[in-house]
């Protein structure tokens, strides 16, 4: 009794395919036993169809693939070499072996019919998803490409997607093994939100905090970010979905996650990077013992200096000026106005960083007197270099303070600086 399965006649009570009893046929001529000959068969078929699967697979690599290769890499367009780099089209062509298979499945009794296709159809599910997933990776090497890309980094976008994709193609391969409807299953996905909802918890965060990021241009992939609850010092090289990688200047990566930019306090050095000058602030410690007023003596001493003779003769003018108008006793320094050694150091940093070819003009220039300390009375430098990489920047400043730490000295003041086990031992010496 014979009844149609899709477009092949199939005994019932052998529930083999005509085409299977047509092979066993020829074979039991050769005097095999019946019940081997349907075995043996089933097996020449399953041979055939892997046969033409291989067949399939050859011609779609060795032709379709090779021509397809050719052409994209000798047009002028470029975006599908990413394309080709990714290798979408090598893994969308694995698929031909399942749709060889499943095509040829119905020649087989019903229930192998099911397990073959069910299993191909997984298959191919598995590698479309796998080709979908090259396929958004190579959209973001394409957007990488322009300079908005720093900017407006879509990564965190398209993992987003691909969550999506494999939570989709999951569904289909359960419903397929399972022999049910996908809409059955995606019906009940309602009832397990809480539950996804658990399991996706830093990837919503991660997409919410990166859309936050993105809008408010509060980071770029180059910026340099400083983070130190995360121990993140240095540039970011990646902004994904759930995570920011920072490669730190020891060239060790640091992985701080995308919501932590958004809920914490971090330092972005764009700012510096985009104003063309990199800021210096830093202290020079003046022994207090060592400050005073200049003598006659001292003002010639400073007036030899390039950078302070016209400010030694004008403001010695000036004083005397206004020591001679107001009728000032000057045989007492106390009285009226003199210069000091620490204000002509001031004047001579102030003059010296201002002639100096690697500091900005168009930034702010100061040298300053902080609040004294046990340590001595602090004099900060507080200018912006036009160099703004670390080396250049860390070499020009140590060319400032040595040249400052130098001529101290030449201005009657110490650099203060506790004392050292040496120090103590020349005093001991004194004193014996």
């Amino acid at each position: 009794m014979n009844y149609i399965v899709g477009c092949t006649t199939i005994n019932k009570e052998k529930g083999v395919c005509v085409l299977i009893e047509k092979i066993s046929q020829l074979i039991m001529k050769y005097e095999i036993a019946e019940w081997a000959a349907d075995y043996l068969a089933i097996a020449i078929t399953f041979l055939i169809i892997l046969l033409l699967s291989l067949i399939g697979r050859l011609i779609t690599n060795k032709v379709i693939l090779k021509a397809l290769s050719h052409f994209m890499l000798n047009n002028k367009v470029k975006w599908d070499d990413v394309i080709l780099e990714r290798k979408v089209f090598h893994k969308l062509s694995r698929i031909v072996p399942a749709l060889v298979i499943y095509s040829f499945a119905p020649v087989f009794s019903a229930y192998i019919e099911f397990i073959l296709q069910n299993l191909a159809m997984c298959y191919i599910v598995i590698i479309s998803v796998s080709a979908i997933d090259a396929l958004l990776n190579a959209i973001n090497d394409i957007y990488r490409t322009f300079e908005s890309s720093k900017n407006k980094p879509i990564k965190g976008y398209l993992q987003v997607v691909k969550i999506f994709i494999y939570i989709v193609a999951g569904i289909v391969i359960i419903a397929t093994i399972i022999g049910k409807s996908p809409v059955l299953l995606f019906s009940g996905i309602g009832a397990l939100s809480a539950v996804l909802l658990l399991i996706f918890k830093d990837s919503i965060l991660g997409l919410v905090a990166g859309i936050q990021l993105s809008s408010n241009d509060m980071v770029r992939i180059g910026d340099w970010i400083e983070m130190p609850k995360y121990g993140a010092d240095g540039d970011v090289i990646d902004i994904s979905l759930n995570t920011v990688k920072v490669e730190n200047f020891d060239k060790t990566i640091t992985t701080i996650p995308s919501y932590a930019l958004v809920s914490d306090s971090f330092k972005n050095w764009r700012g510096m990077t985009q104003s063309g000058g990199r800021r210096i602030k830093r202290s020079i410690y003046i022994d207090m013992n060592s400050i005073t007023f200049c003598t006659e003596d001292s003002l010639k001493d400073f007036e030899q200096i390039h950078y302070l003779t016209k400010y030694i003769h004008d403001k010695s003018e000036e004083i005397k000026h206004f020591n001679l108008v107001n009728d000032i006793d000057t045989s007492k320094l106390i009285n009226g106005r003199h210069l000091t050694n620490i204000g002509v150091l001031r004047v001579y940093i102030e003059t010296y960083l201002k002639n100096h070819p690697k500091i900005h003009d168009g930034m702010v220039q100061i040298v300053r007197q902080l609040s004294p300390t046990e340590n001595g009375l602090p004099l900060e430098i507080y200018v912006f270099v036009k160099e703004i990489g670390w080396e250049t920047y860390e070499m020009i400043q140590s060319d400032i303070f040595d040249h400052i730490l130098a001529i101290v000295p030449q201005f009657g003041l110490r650099i203060f600086q506790k004392p050292a086990g040496h120090d103590l031992r020349n005093m001991a010496n004194k004193d014996v």
